[in-house]
């Protein structure tokens, strides 16, 4: 029996876009195991903490998980080739949208190789629908009031809106 093919999709994921679930569902039909990483950065400034970013990840996973996928979510604070290795992963997955993406995460991939060579890197490119959307991009609309229904799942829309408007 061959050992199942485990692989780690970290980011922010704040919130989880449609883009995200995209690469997430693409990523389920190549790995046996895949593991999406919260990550819990100090340096940064998340709209939602860790535990709503997780909570509104696993209300997305249902119909993956009902077409046999095993995925699991879960927050990690360390580095992530270490987070990586503590799962029994071999592979770390990366979506890319456009060029620009791709600069900043071949250094990621280069330096994680260098850590550990034996993790490798897999890049998915977003799909046509799903290029331009960001996190980032989200939230500024969702912030001034915008419709952002086209970028996320309702539910995370409705979170979005309760609290742009719990911050006026």
């Amino acid at each position: 029996m061959s050992t199942p093919c485990i692989g780690v999709y970290p980011g922010t994921f704040d919130p989880i876009t449609m883009g995200h679930m995209d690469i997430i569902a693409r990523a389920t039909r190549i790995l046996d195991k895949l593991v999406i990483g919260v990550a819990v950065n100090p340096a940064k400034t998340p709209l939602f903490d860790a535990a709503e970013r997780v909570a509104m990840i696993e209300a997305e996973l249902g119909d993956l998980r009902a077409a046999g996928h095993d995925v699991t979510v879960c927050a990690f604070d360390n580095l992530l080739i270490h987070f990586t290795q503590g799962l029994g992963a071999s592979i770390i997955v990366r979506g890319l949208r456009a060029v620009s993406d791709f600069e900043y995460e071949f250094q990621m991939a280069s330096m994680n190789s260098r850590l550990d060579p034996d993790i490798e890197t897999l890049f998915l490119t977003a799909s046509e629908r799903q290029q331009f959307i960001a996190s980032g991009l989200v939230k500024e609309i969702a912030r001034l009031g915008g419709d952002v229904t086209g970028f996320v799942c309702a539910p995370v829309a409705a979170k979005l809106t309760a609290r742009y408007s719990k911050k006026d």
